[in-house]
């Protein structure tokens, strides 16, 4: 089998792998999380409701971030 051509060896965090396990974590967990967010307010309209998704959505986002970050973190000291 072929080396791969391009692989990496970061010493600490892997900013990469948080920003992957970032995405993935924000789909799973933050979408259904913005849906039941939306539910008390009246969103009539599509402009509403985009720029609710987009105000919450980037709370998530950066939280999901952090978190992963420190959980990263914890695992790289831990090894």
């Amino acid at each position: 089998m072929p080396e791969p051509v391009e692989t990496t060896d970061p010493e600490g965090v892997d900013y990469g792998r948080v920003m992957q396990l970032t995405f993935v974590y924000t789909i799973v967990v933050g979408a259904p999380l913005v849906a039941l967010l939306s539910i008390p307010f009246a969103l009539p309209t599509w402009n509403e409701r985009v720029a609710f998704a987009i105000r919450i959505g980037a709370i998530v986002w950066f939280l999901t971030a952090i978190a992963v970050f420190l959980l990263e973190r914890r695992r790289i000291e831990a090894e």
